[in-house]
């Protein structure tokens, strides 16, 4: 069976097309194809990329119109051009989304339907920099493919086990009763990366005490015991936790009060403040991109400077939250476009960590490692860099889904 999958994030969508028998791989397949098109790319313009299997790559610059406009333009380089892979649209068996917020209703992946699209919209005010792109997402498909299943695929649900003094809010109860607690997110990929730690590192999951750091424009960290997250450090919607690329990550809530006795804002204006100007950006006021971030500095920027700088405090000191839940290290894993790629901040991030006999091996860490092990040989904890493979994880919830109700 055909199964593509639709990753749409808030700097990026990425797609694949995996071709999947009647058992699931141990380790990720190649996809078919696989494409990206990235926000960041230049201000009024969006960069499409697309490879093939078989070697077959194109790139194109798309002018942003809708989501719609630029999914058809995406999804067509699978049946035409230079990195054609299948004859025809209905080819494809199954339609696989990340969706970010799934709250207290869906604590598992779903076959999507009317009612699990209106509850992904209403969603939309605890989520509203993600769950309407996952909206649209699925709405283009509906048009471009017609009636072909799709599935759902949610962020919190492996976070859904946390402990309640993990996921409870110091605030009047009836705020609880009202569905407003800790719920976390980039699970598909913790989830992802705990279970590739353990195969890499050859020992039970189980047995594994993990701390995963998912740095993208949008970060969190995991707590990770016998197979499950135990903390985490977003929580009712994706702004808490660590600086983001354009979100501020936790802050005083008392700063909010304070802002609004004084001017005249609106939530609207607070959300757009919080979640599109703040962090890496709005600090610096360069990029929400580290990449730019770290020319700015090389060129002297002493805004970008601070930004760092910031975001590797609370980086670390939220490593260490997470480390005092779990009681004990084994593995601490960096994963996402950050994690994946920045070995000095993975350096910065591990520095502290020495007293608990964590040592980073530096020739390791600046080799462009993938799914390594990056500690020297007598570290007391392991570090490792992961490639997220969310898209893999999301095709074999679909692969399973689809095996069950068939069955």
């Amino acid at each position: 069976m055909k199964i593509l999958v639709l990753n749409a994030g808030s700097s990026s969508q990425k797609s694949c097309l995996y071709e999947l028998g009647n058992t699931l791989p141990e380790t990720a397949p190649v996809p078919l194809w696989e494409a990206q098109i990235d926000w960041n790319h230049q201000a009024g313009t969006a960069k499409l990329r697309v490879k093939t299997a078989q070697g077959a790559q194109t790139e194109a610059t798309l002018t942003p119109e809708s989501r719609l406009a630029m999914t058809e333009q995406m999804l067509a380089t699978l049946w035409q051009g230079k990195t054609q892979v299948i004859e025809q649209a209905n080819e494809i068996d199954l339609v696989g989304h990340r969706v970010v917020h799934g709250g207290q209703a869906y604590q598992q992946s779903c076959l999507i339907t009317p009612e699990v699209k209106t509850t992904i919209a209403q969603l939309a005010n605890f989520a509203p920099v993600h769950n309407p792109v996952n909206l649209e997402g699925i709405e283009a498909i509906e048009q471009i493919l017609g009636k072909v299943p799709q599935i759902a695929v949610f962020d919190t649900a492996f976070h859904a086990q946390m402990p309640a003094a993990a996921f409870v809010y110091p605030v009047p109860y009836e705020w609880l009763e009202q569905g407003i607690r800790r719920y976390g997110f980039h699970g598909i990929s913790h989830q992802y990366c705990a279970h590739r730690a353990a195969q890499l590192l050859g020992q039970e999951l189980k047995n594994l005490r993990l701390i995963t750091c998912h740095l993208g424009n949008g970060c969190s960290l995991a707590a990770i015991h016998q197979g499950q997250s135990i903390d985490t450090t977003m929580g009712f919607t994706p702004l808490e936790g660590l600086m983001m690329g354009s979100r501020s990550g936790s802050i005083d809530p008392g700063i909010l009060i304070h802002q609004l006795r004084q001017g005249d804002w609106t939530a609207d204006q607070i959300d757009d403040l919080l979640n599109r100007q703040s962090g890496l950006l709005g600090l610096s006021g360069v990029s929400n991109d580290m990449r730019q971030i770290e020319q700015a500095i090389a060129a002297g920027n002493s805004r970008a400077q601070l930004a760092l700088d910031v975001y590797i405090h609370r980086l670390r000191s939220q490593i260490g939250a997470m480390l005092a839940s779990l009681g004990r290290l084994d593995g601490l894993i960096f994963t996402a476009g950050v994690g994946e790629n920045s070995a000095s901040i993975r350096a910065a991030a591990c520095e502290p960590f020495a007293f608990l006999g964590l040592h980073l091996d530096p020739t390791k860490n600046s080799a462009h490692p993938v799914d390594q092990d990056i500690a020297t040989a007598n570290s007391t904890v392991r570090v490792l860099v992961i490639r997220t493979q969310e898209d893999w994880a999301i095709a074999c919830e679909g692969w399973q889904l689809f095996h069950q109700h068939d069955a």
